[in-house]
């Protein structure tokens, strides 16, 4: 027959086993109960506004772009042969620059430099010049619909042609509207060139290091 504290050991042994079963219930119930959500959330079958709101991916921000100086009132297209042009290939094709400088040769424009851009450039293309080159760079662009124009401080007249992922060929001759009587046009939303070249030597003079006074 057992004794007293074996039938205590038996008892609290049993009660144990049934606490740990009821835990075991427990947590596999939670755990079906998340994965079930999980799933629902995963297929869109609940909606659940707070994880939309926490969880939401981040808005995409609006690109800003550079004002697009307009070509100097009255002027003309410049003469191919005048414009100095440098092309540089912003892609990963191999040998695209190349390929369009011996275009733009072509066409009667002098091509100055050809080699690979420092970076990539996603879009069509980017015409980089200066206050002496935007009647040049208009010109240019003529040939290359998409471009985008960007006027920078240098004081030549030279133009850079950075060939971007979108590229693909120069504008066929036949459909390029340059008149060489009539002035380029300019774009409605352009800023004139003086306001541009104003504000880039207020931003250059305010970047530049203020002279120590004499004492």
């Amino acid at each position: 027959m057992s004794t007293d504290p074996d039938r205590a050991r038996a008892l609290r042994r049993r009660h144990m086993q049934e606490r740990q079963a009821v835990i075991f219930g427990i947590l596999l119930a939670a755990l079906a109960v998340i994965g079930l959500g999980a799933a629902a959330v995963y297929t869109n079958s609940i909606d659940l506004p707070f994880f939309k709101e926490q969880f939401a991916a981040a808005p995409t921000p609006t690109p800003t772009l550079d004002p697009v100086p307009c070509p100097p009132e009255g002027a003309l297209p410049v003469k191919y042969s005048k414009v100095k042009v440098n092309i540089y290939n912003g892609t990963s094709t191999a040998g695209l620059a190349g390929r369009t400088a011996d275009d733009v040769e072509g066409r009667g424009f002098k091509v100055a430099e050809t080699t690979n851009a420092p970076v990539t450039y996603a879009g069509v293309a980017r015409i980089n010049f200066g206050t002496k080159g935007v009647a040049a760079a208009y010109t240019l662009a003529a040939h290359v619909p998409g471009a985008e124009l960007q006027m920078d401080a240098r004081k030549n007249a030279t133009v850079d042609l950075t060939l971007g992922s979108d590229f693909t060929t120069l504008l066929e001759l036949d459909k390029v509207t340059l008149d060489p009587e009539k002035p380029l046009v300019a774009p409605a939303s352009c800023t004139p060139v003086e306001d541009l070249a104003k504000a880039q030597a207020s931003a250059k003079a305010s970047a530049s290091p203020k002279a120590t006074a004499k004492k």
